[in-house]
């Protein structure tokens, strides 16, 4: 994806209960997914910004689904940048860590059947995490952002950041959002996808 580019569409302004964002909507090379910035305050100086590259998560972002934390990392994130008065929230549409809507929905029902988030992926013929944050790196290259403060507990994003670039100063952890719906959903996020999770007083299914 070393060819991959993005063009900044159209922006507007859009008010929320935390303060003033503005919202742009970039078109790129490879494929027809509405990939998004929403950003707050100034970024023209490029250095230090604090941003959350965001995975769009249908059920969680939009319909409070607590299979996942999805919608409270969206929701805390947002509060995080407001209270900076400056940030940037990178909306990637990429659905179900990257195997899309449908193929997410089969992987619940695996998992209803007891496999975990990792092993329901490759069940259905997908890698755990088929990810990828190359628009996001040239999102943040044409706001001009050269470093930042990442909120995120997945050391990928940090990688991909500093392998293309783009210095990450900090990393600013989000809170746990564990309930008994998704407290297995987040141990295997630390245990096989090495995400930076403190489990200790996670709820148990019983």
């Amino acid at each position: 994806m070393s060819t991959l580019s993005v063009t900044r569409a159209v922006s507007a302004r859009i008010p929320t209960e935390y303060g003033e964002f503005e919202l742009v909507y970039y078109s790129n090379t490879v494929d027809d997914k509405a990939h998004l910035a929403f950003h707050m305050g100034d970024l023209s100086g490029g250095e230090n910004v604090l941003v959350r590259l965001h995975s769009e998560c249908l059920t969680g972002d939009i319909f409070g689904s607590l299979r996942c934390d999805c919608g409270e990392q969206l929701d805390r994130s947002l509060q995080l940048i407001a209270e900076e008065g400056q940030g940037v929230l990178v909306y990637l549409r990429q659905e179900g860590r990257g195997i899309g809507l449908l193929q997410k929905i089969h992987a619940y029902n695996l998992q209803d059947d007891g496999h975990d988030t990792v092993d329901a992926n490759l069940l259905l013929g997908h890698q755990a995490d088929e990810r990828d944050y190359t628009v996001a790196v040239r999102i943040l290259e044409d706001l001009g952002i050269k470093s930042v403060r990442l909120i995120t507990n997945n050391p990928l994003k940090i990688s991909s950041l500093e392998d293309a670039g783009i210095k990450v100063n900090e990393r600013v952890e989000l809170d746990n959002f564990v309930n008994p719906e998704n407290s297995q959903y987040l141990l295997t996020k630390a245990q096989r996808m090495n995400h930076l999770l403190r489990m200790a007083n996670a709820p148990t299914d019983s």
